[in-house]
C-alpha cells in the first residue's frame, strides 16, 4: 500500500554526513560479494539492482547513477562514457538518509536528493534533503532551505528541482519556507512553497516565486519560467480533502489564471508538463471512463486538443527528453508498455533500437545531452533485467554502458506471457503467467501473486520475485484484479480496499482458473504478495480458506482500522479514511480480525522502519493467528523500510520463502 505521509507537526534533523569516497576500486561497491565463493540463487536475485536514477551530463561525457552498497548504503557513482571507468564519489549509510535521485547542474557539478524517515519524531515522517557536489565528490554544498532553530514546524521536503536549466550550474528548485519565531514575535514570516534559482556551487539563491502556503507544487516550462502551480485544498487544521486547484500563467504575464480544479467525482484536466516553446500544457482528463492526454493552449484561449487515448486503458504519463523536459510522446500499458511518439525523430529512433535489440524490446529514452546529440537509453524485457546504452547521433553508434543486474549474468530466465480469465461474474481479468523453464506446464506448484497498491498494476517485464520462484520450479500468475489502476474508472471500482470483496473474488478466481486449466496442482497452490498484495494473500484466505495451501505476506496490511489509525497526525488522514471506508468494510475486510478462518500456514516479513504499513500490523496478525492455533512465522528486519532495501535481507526473504513453500506444499 502507498500512502502520502505529510506531517502537520514539527521537528526533524537536518542532514546526515555527506561522505566523499576515497581509495575505492572502480567496481561498484554493491553487496555483490558474499562470503561464499559462489552466491546462492537467493543471493543473486536478492541483490539490489546495480543501477538506479541514472542521468547524463550536459556534454554527454559522463553519467551519474545510484548503486547499492552493503546493508542500507547507497553510493553516487560516476562513469566516464568513453572509457567506462566507474568511480564511487559519495556514500550515504541509509541511517536514515540514502540517495533517491541525482542529476547534473553542469558538466562538473552533481545535485542529489537524499530521502529518509525520522522515526524519532511522533508521528514518524519522511523527509528530503538536497545537496550538490563536484563530480569527484568534493566541495559539497547543501542547497535546500535550512530551517532555523526556532522553526515553527517541520521542514520535510526542502527542495524539488523543477528545471535543470542548460547546464550552467544553476537550477530552478521549489523550496519550502518555514517561519521562525522568537520570544513571541515572528522574525521571518516567509511561509510555504516558493521557487528559487540556485547556484549549485555557492548555494546562493534568488527568488523566482515568493513562498505561498496555498501552493503544493509548481511546473516550469523548460525555459526557466514557472507556468503552472497547484494548491491542495485543506481545512483550518491543514487536513487535505482531495481537491486540487491548478493555476497557469500566459507567457510574459505574472497574473495567475484558473487552469482546472480536480476532486473526487469531477472530470477536469490534471496538468503533467508544460512546453514553453509551443506555449501549451500537457494534461490528462477522463474520456469515456479512461484517462486521455490533451494539449491545452496557455495563450488565454485554453484551446484543448486530444492527443492520445485508448479504448481499453488509461494514458499513464508523458515521455520527456533533454534538459528542458521536452515532451516527445505519451505512455500507456495494454498487455505491454507502449509509447506513442509525437516527435518523428524519436519515433524513428525507437523503432530502430527495437529492431537492433530484438531480445530487449522495452526501449526507454532516459536522458540526453544538452544538444540532444547523445542519448541515454535503457532496453529490457521479461527475461532480461536490462542494459544501459549511449547512442551518438553523429556516428550512429550504440554503446552499452552496463547491465541493470550483473549478478544474474548468464542465468536463463522464464518468459512471461499475457493471459486472461473470467471472474465469477463474467468480467475478463487480465493477468501475466510465467512458467518455469523446462517444465511440462501442467500440474505445477503454482503461486498467485497479486500486486501491491492497490492503485497499481503489473506490467510485462523483468520481475525479480517472479523470476526467482520460476527458477525454483513454480508457475507464477499475476492477476490484474479489479481495483488495479490503468484500466479505467469502472475497473478501478472504488479501489481494492473499499471494493475488497470484488478484488478478493478476482484473486480467488485466478487460483481456480489455474487449477481448471491444469496448470496448477491444487494441492500445491500458494499465494504470495507484498504490501496490498500481502493483504490480499491473507484476506483471500479468509474468504476462501481451502483454496490456497500456503501464504507468504511481505509488509502486509492486516487491519483496515489500524491503517486509518496510522494516518492520524498526518495531513492526509481524511483521505486515507475515505479510501479505506468504514463499517462492515473495515470489520469484515481485516484479516487480523478473522484469523480463525485461515487454514493455510502463514509466513510474514516486515521491516520495523516501514512508514507505508506499520510493522504493528504484521505483529497483530501473527498474534491473532497464534491465538487461533494457526501456524504463523513473522520475520522482522530491524531498520528496514517498506521496500526492504538491503540485499542480504532480500536474499533471506527469498531463501526462507522458498524453504517454507517447498516444505508446506510437500515438494
Amino acid at each position: 500500500m502507498q500512502k502520502a505521509k505529510v506531517a502537520a507537526l514539527a521537528g526533524v534533523a537536518m542532514l546526515g554526513a555527506i561522505v566523499p569516497v576515497r581509495g575505492i576500486a572502480a567496481d561498484p561497491p554493491a553487496a555483490a560479494a558474499p562470503a561464499e565463493k559462489t552466491p546462492t540463487l537467493a543471493q543473486r536475485f536478492g541483490r539490489r539492482e546495480d543501477v538506479s536514477a541514472i542521468s547524463l551530463s550536459p556534454d554527454g561525457k559522463h553519467v551519474v547513477f545510484i548503486a547499492p552498497g552493503r546493508g542500507t548504503e547507497t553510493y553516487a557513482m560516476v562513469m566516464d562514457v568513453a572509457t567506462h571507468d566507474i568511480t564511487p564519489v559519495v556514500r550515504q549509510d541509509g541511517k536514515p538518509l540514502g540517495f533517491a535521485s541525482c542529476g547534473w547542474s553542469s558538466n562538473a557539478r552533481i545535485v542529489c536528493t537524499l530521502a529518509g524517515v525520522a522515526f524519532d519524531h511522533i508521528p514518524p515522517i519522511p523527509y528530503w534533503r538536497t545537496i550538490a557536489f563536484d563530480m569527484d565528490g568534493k566541495n559539497p554544498t547543501y542547497i535546500g532551505r535550512r530551517p532555523g532553530m526556532e522553526a515553527q514546524r517541520v521542514m520535510q521536503f526542502d527542495g524539488r528541482i523543477i528545471d535543470w536549466m542548460q547546464g550552467d550550474g544553476s537550477i530552478l528548485i521549489a523550496r519550502e519556507y518555514v517561519p521562525e519565531a522568537y520570544t513571541g514575535y515572528t522574525s521571518n514570516g516567509d511561509d510555504g512553497l516558493g521557487v528559487d534559482r540556485v547556484d549549485t556551487v555557492t548555494g546562493k539563491a534568488s527568488s523566482i516565486e515568493r513562498p505561498s502556503k496555498a501552493v503544493s507544487s509548481y511546473i516550469a516550462d523548460g525555459q526557466g519560467n514557472v507556468r503552472i502551480r497547484a494548491g491542495d485544498e485543506a481545512d483550518d487544521q491543514g487536513m487535505l480533502n482531495g481537491a486540487t486547484d491548478y493555476l497557469y500563467r500566459a507567457a510574459g504575464d505574472r497574473r495567475w489564471k484558473k487552469f482546472s480544479r480536480t476532486k473526487p467525482g469531477t472530470n477536469d484536466f490534471t496538468p503533467l508538463a508544460v512546453d514553453g516553446t509551443r506555449d501549451l500544457a500537457y494534461a490528462v482528463k477522463s474520456l469515456d471512463g479512461r484517462d486521455a492526454l490533451y494539449s491545452v493552449a496557455l495563450d488565454g484561449s485554453f484551446k484543448a486538443e486530444l492527443l492520445v487515448s485508448h479504448p481499453e486503458v488509461d494514458v499513464d504519463g508523458v515521455v520527456k527528453i533533454g534538459r528542458r523536459g521536452r515532451v516527445i510522446g505519451a505512455a500507456y500499458t495494454t498487455d505491454r508498455h507502449q509509447v506513442e511518439y509525437f516527435d518523428p525523430e524519436y519515433k524513428k529512433l525507437a523503432a530502430s533500437f527495437a529492431r537492433a535489440l530484438p531480445q530487449t524490446p522495452l526501449i526507454s529514452f532516459l536522458g540526453a545531452s544538452a544538444d540532444e546529440q547523445r542519448l541515454l537509453i535503457f532496453a529490457g524485457s521479461d527475461t532480461d533485467a536490462g542494459h544501459y546504452y549511449i547512442y551518438d547521433k553523429a556516428t550512429h553508434h550504440l554503446d552499452e554502458l552496463m547491465e541493470a543486474r550483473s549478478a544474474l549474468f548468464g542465468l536463463p530466465m522464464a518468459p512471461m506471457k499475457s493471459v486472461s480469465f473470467k471472474a465469477a461474474d463474467g468480467t475478463v481479468i487480465p493477468a501475466y503467467l510465467t512458467l518455469p523453464l523446462g517444465g511440462a506446464g501442467k500440474g505445477l506448484p503454482t503461486i498467485v501473486m497479486p500486486h501491491g497498491g492497490p492503485s497499481y498494476r503489473d506490467e510485462w517485464g523483468f520481475d525479480w520475485l517472479v523470476q526467482f520462484f520460476a527458477q525454483r520450479g513454480f508457475a507464477v500468475l499475476q492477476p490484474e484484479y479489479r481495483g488495479s489502476s490503468g484500466y479505467g474508472d469502472a475497473f478501478y471500482a472504488h479501489n481494492g480496499f473499499r471494493s475488497w470483496q470484488t478484488a478478493m473474488g478476482d484473486i480467488a478466481d485466478a487460483g481456480r482458473w489455474l487449477v481448471k486449466e491444469g496448470i496448477a496442482d491444487p494441492s500445491k497452490l500458494a499465494i504470495v504478495g507484498w504490501s496490498y498484495g500481502g493483504y490480499a494473500a491473507l484476506q483471500a484466505n479468509v474468504t476462501e480458506p481451502s483454496l490456497f495451501k500456503a501464504i507468504v505476506a511481505i509488509a502486509p496490511v492486516t487491519d483496515l482500522g489500524m491503517v486509518k489509525s496510522e494516518a492520524y497526525g498526518y495531513t492526509n488522514s481524511w483521505l486515507v479514511a475515505r479510501d479505506i471506508g468504514s463499517g462492515d468494510i473495515v470489520s469484515q475486510g481485516s484479516p487480523a480480525r478473522h484469523a480463525d478462518r485461515i487454514q493455510a500456514p502463514v509466513l510474514m516479513f516486515h521491516g520495523d522502519h516501514d512508514l507505508n504499513v506499520a510493522v504493528a500490523e504484521s505483529k497483530a496478525m501473527d498474534s491473532a493467528l497464534r491465538r487461533a492455533g494457526k501456524r504463523s512465522t513473522l520475520v522482522i528486519f530491524p531498520g528496514l523500510d517498506h521496500q526492504l532495501d538491503d540485499s542480504d535481507a532480500r536474499a533471506k526473504l527469498l531463501d526462507q520463502s522458498d524453504t517454507f513453500l517447498r516444505t508446506t506444499l510437500h515438494m
